[in-house]
């Protein structure tokens, strides 16, 4: 197993990048799962394989796009990511794969738009979010919170916690339960409690991976979550997100759209050889 890769993260929920323009390396899960591997491979949250539309055997988009084949640490496909959107922009733009600060992303979620801002972070449109169901719920060892199920091209139960409760405190070193009935093939789980007006703390176990220091597709759930909840659906809000790793901001309009802006960082490049 030998594959050249680049190290990159996005409010330190971070991800091997693997160059695959022509279609190989084609990762199978326990390569995947060595490559994520924190002690016996590189490390990293998930991998994002950079790569073309026609590549991808069940794409039916433009097959010359940049693809982003993003994969969980436990080998298995995700729809999306949004923290991995922007690395993936940052790594393109950094490599000369595409002319910015603009950049189209191919995904299995469908296409995304990402922007370098002259600030050096990334924002990425996220596109048109709504509440999937507002009546369901995850739960931490015997207690359970009421969650509402947001869908941002992979599914989220998000838990808008009182006042009084503890983000901090709450034990996420399992995967929390959850309404199977609304979730089939699992789920994101947020917990996220308001600190000021616009402004939030939160904590996120990752379907397939587990809890991360940040998590993009997350924090925009959330938000259309608080709006939601808050009778402010259709009204245009700028909320931010304190992660273990970081602040990730989110904007949401008139009509729903939502957009991701954070930063993204590469960080190394190497070649992975070795065996578990």
């Amino acid at each position: 197993m030998r594959i050249e890769y680049a190290k990159g993260h996005g409010a330190h929920n971070d991800f091997v990048i693997v160059p695959a323009l022509d279609g190989t390396p084609d990762l199978a899960p326990d390569e995947v799962r060595l490559l994520c591997d924190r002690r016996a491979g590189v490390g990293a949250d998930g991998v994002l394989r950079v790569t073309y539309g026609r590549q991808i055997a069940d794409w039916q988009g433009d097959p010359d796009l940049l693809f982003m084949d993003y994969r969980n640490a436990d080998g298995s496909p995700a729809a999306t990511c949004g923290n991995g959107l922007r690395v993936f922009a940052h790594y393109v733009l950094e490599h000369g794969l595409a002319v910015g600060p603009e950049v189209t992303i191919g995904t299995r979620a469908g296409l995304y738009t990402a922007w370098k801002l002259a600030d050096g972070r990334y924002k990425v449109n996220i596109g048109k979010i709504t509440v999937a169901n507002s009546d369901t719920w995850t739960g931490l060892d015997e207690r359970r919170f009421k969650a509402i199920a947001v869908n941002v091209g992979n599914p989220h139960a998000v838990a808008l916690l009182r006042p009084t409760d503890s983000v901090a405190a709450l034990d996420l070193s399992e995967e929390p339960d959850y309404d199977r009935a609304v979730f089939p093939q699992g789920v994101n789980c947020e917990f996220a409690r308001a600190l000021a007006p616009g402004l939030f703390e939160m904590r996120v176990y990752e379907r397939g991976v587990g809890e991360t220091l940040a998590c993009g597709t997350g924090a925009v759930a959330t938000a259309v979550a608080y709006a939601h909840s808050a009778g402010l659906i259709g009204q245009e809000l700028k909320l931010a997100f304190n992660m273990l790793g970081g602040r990730l901001d989110i904007e949401l309009n008139a009509d729903s759209q939502a957009y991701l802006i954070g930063p993204a960082v590469i960080n190394a490049h190497g070649v992975f050889e070795g065996t578990e």
